[in-house]
């Protein structure tokens, strides 16, 4: 899939304002639209990332990373996602960088998502939907979301059986098991409840454009 990956981050290229700030997401399609990006770093005005790994990439291609906080508003976000239906709704986080991708989609203008072909589905909720969590309220929140949907929350842990840690200091859980018919409704609802920061939904602000790489290319 990473010639899939290549052309779709290649082709998100041609959305870039010289000049501009644009935001940047995380993930191995982004990884490909970073390295396309760095070829034109003296054509843009710098980046707004939305991982600490990002922000590494972008810095080592040359390119200025800004806080979103300095520039304001954006003219464009370009990031990947874990699924895709047919509506542009997507579920993201499987990088734990959902929360700060949240804000700079909410902040662009323009949501441009770049995915291969296998993350388009009929129906969110075969890749297990992420929550990001407040750690005091990791248990709170999973007997919540189990009582809301009947689906099981697993706390994220990496290799050696750690919680996997955001780069805001939070935790991960993960919903396996759902058929999101509703994602508008079960964001809002997640949402409410205490300790969630944010859950990995993007159906109230969806993506603008679903750029599908492979051959052939497709925009949606």
């Amino acid at each position: 899939m990473s010639d899939a990956k290549r052309l779709a981050a290649e082709k998100a290229i041609e959305y870039v304002e010289p000049g501009s700030i644009i935001g940047v997401g995380t993930g191995s399609t982004v990884a490909w639209f970073i390295d396309a990006l760095g070829r034109m770093e003296d054509r843009i005005k710098g980046a707004v990332s939305s991982s600490d790994q990002s922000s590494e990439l972008l810095r080592a291609a040359g390119i200025d990373v800004y806080d979103l906080n300095a520039t304001g508003p954006l003219s464009l976000y370009v990031d990947g996602a874990d699924e895709c239906d047919p509506h542009k709704r997507l579920i993201k986080g499987g990088g734990a960088a959902l929360t700060r991708e949240k804000i700079i989609a909410e902040a662009s203008a323009r949501f441009i998502c770049i995915v291969d072909p296998s993350k388009q589905v009929d129906v969110l909720g075969k890749f297990p939907l992420p929550v990001e969590v407040i750690p005091m309220a990791r248990s709170l929140v999973a007997r919540e979301i189990l009582a809301m949907t009947r689906a099981q929350p697993v706390w994220r842990q990496d290799a050696n059986e750690r919680g996997v840690v955001t780069d805001n200091g939070n935790l991960i859980l993960d919903i396996h098991g759902l058929a999101i018919t509703d994602p508008l409704a079960l964001e809002s609802a997640i949402n409410q409840i205490p300790g969630v920061v944010a859950v990995g939904l993007f159906a109230r602000r969806a993506a603008d454009v679903v750029i599908v790489g492979g051959e052939p290319l497709r925009i949606l």
